[in-house]
């Protein structure tokens, strides 16, 4: 047979099959491997925080906005993903987001002061808040769904453990290093993902016309920025250092957020919203984003207040409150790709249930945490809350995009992303505030400084079990999505 005829035999369909499977494997892996580099990167500077208050002489407040503006950043950029992740190609929009990852780090490892560090994290936001939606979508085009519940137990295991490794990895750095470390360790990370990813990633989706409403745009980051700016600010309007008042401030944010909403049910009658608010008629899907909300204000909000209240009143070091974070960050993982088989064979109730009653134990436990508290209570308290996280996260994220039709994916994914991040900021913002308030107050009647702070910490974790409530309600209203989402997952879009 000659070489021409060779090259022009149809290929066998079970090759076809394997070649396909093949790359998309390789692409989620990619995916997944510089999602991990980008969200260990949300929570490097937890622990950091009373560090870099003494080291450039900053209040709380504005150390904060360390993380606070990373959240708000990722929350005001993620509803543009939808519109990125049908416009371009998957490659291209993963060279983007490695990119501003890699430029914020630099920025960020080179910044001389408060100013221009916010600023670095702000432009690595930019590359995480691209990557994560990214991530989700492709999963949900290329996975059937009989099997999705296996590889988001995957992505949890990311999501998850990153946050947790990023307090102990910076525990190490400060004990030995100066700060600009955490940033030029992780720079060629950065830098390697980028490269492996332009050298073997492959286009996996066939882009489509997306219309960019700019209007809509400027709404989402006047809306969210204004919310949570005027959140974070309670804490230093109690010293009386804001130049405007938080109450306006999320007046400001709640009117321009809803008529963000209304803009988008007028344009996604004609295909044309940034964010498509149609994902929310899925009951699951809505329920399920309620239940996400309120655990990301939990996970970010223990993350931030653990270390001050290790730190301030236990007296601990940076590396030993990193290394007492690091067991609950490892069960997550540990936990994530059993909880996805589980989900795969029973369902979301039978995890979501348990998980969200363990937070909220958690939670309500940490309000009776004081000086003379045990550091094994601590620990057992944060294994706990983590596996309580782990028995959620999964669940929710399979059974809320399963439950919506395949074009509405990239929506749903931005919709999820948002809610996660600005719930985030929230939850940091209020639990920091919470405390600073109650902290001020105590200092203002004569209290000791530590007696002070660990007001100001109850205070905090109360408020959160309260919330956290909410999420045992939510966790019975959490359906499998029916067969018929996966039928249509395989007739494709």
């Amino acid at each position: 047979m000659s070489a021409e005829a060779t090259m022009n035999m149809p290929v066998p369909p079970q090759a076809v099959a394997e070649n396909t499977a093949a790359r998309n494997r390789l692409v989620i892996s990619l995916l997944l491997v510089s999602a991990f580099v980008v969200i260990l990167n949300e929570t490097i500077m937890s622990v950091a925080l009373p560090h870099l208050m003494e080291d450039l002489g900053v209040t709380a407040g504005a150390a904060q906005w360390l993380t606070t503006a990373f959240l708000l950043t990722m929350a005001v950029v993620i509803p543009i993903t939808g519109f990125m992740l049908q416009r371009f190609h998957t490659r291209t929009v993963f060279i983007a987001a490695m990119s501003a990852f890699s430029t914020g780090t630099l920025v960020a490892a080179l910044a001389p002061g408060i100013e221009m560090l916010i600023v670095g994290r702000i432009v690595q936001a930019i590359g995480t808040a691209i990557m994560m939606p990214l991530l989700m979508t492709t999963v949900m085009n290329l996975v059937p769904a009989e099997s999705r519940g296996r590889v988001m137990g995957n992505i949890s295991i990311v999501i998850s453990v990153a946050p947790a490794l990023g307090p102990t990895i910076s525990g190490f750095i400060l004990s030995v290093l100066d700060w600009r470390w955490m940033f030029w360790l992780v720079l060629p990370i950065a830098l390697g993902s980028l490269a492996l990813g332009v050298a073997r990633i492959q286009n996996v989706t066939t882009p489509r016309y997306a219309p960019l409403d700019i209007v809509s745009v400027v709404l989402s980051v006047v809306g969210f920025g204004s919310l949570v700016y005027g959140l974070s600010s309670f804490g230093e309007a109690a010293g009386g250092h804001t130049l405007v008042s938080p109450w306006l401030a999320i007046g400001v944010g709640v009117a321009v957020i809803a008529a963000f909403v209304v803009r988008q049910l007028m344009l996604q009658r004609a295909d044309k919203a940034l964010l498509d608010l149609r994902t929310f008629l899925a009951r699951t899907f809505s329920v399920s984003v309620v239940m996400m909300a309120i655990s990301m204000m939990a996970m970010f909000g223990v993350i931030i207040l653990l270390p001050i209240y290790m730190q301030h009143v236990l007296g601990l070091t940076v590396l030993q409150s990193g290394l007492l974070m690091l067991p609950g960050g490892l069960v997550m993982g540990l936990l994530a790709p059993f909880v996805g088989r589980l989900y795969d064979r029973y369902g979301p109730t039978v995890l979501i249930v348990p998980g969200s009653i363990l937070v909220s134990i958690v939670l309500l436990a940490m309000s009776l945490l004081d000086a003379s508290t045990p550091v094994p209570f601590i620990l057992a308290g944060h294994v706990t809350l983590s596996v309580g996280l782990a028995l959620m996260f999964t669940p929710l994220f399979t059974a809320s995009l399963g439950s919506l039709p395949s074009r509405l994916y990239s929506h749903g994914s931005a919709v999820i992303g948002t809610v996660q991040q600005v719930a985030g900021a929230i939850g940091i913002a209020l639990f920091v505030s919470l405390m600073s308030i109650r902290t001020a107050t105590l200092l203002a009647e004569g209290a000791e400084p530590v007696a002070a702070t660990t007001g100001g910490l109850h205070i905090a974790f109360v408020t959160g079990g309260v919330i956290s409530l909410f999420a045992i309600v939510a966790a019975f209203f959490v359906r499998k999505p029916a067969p018929v989402e996966g039928q249509e997952f395989a007739h494709g879009h």
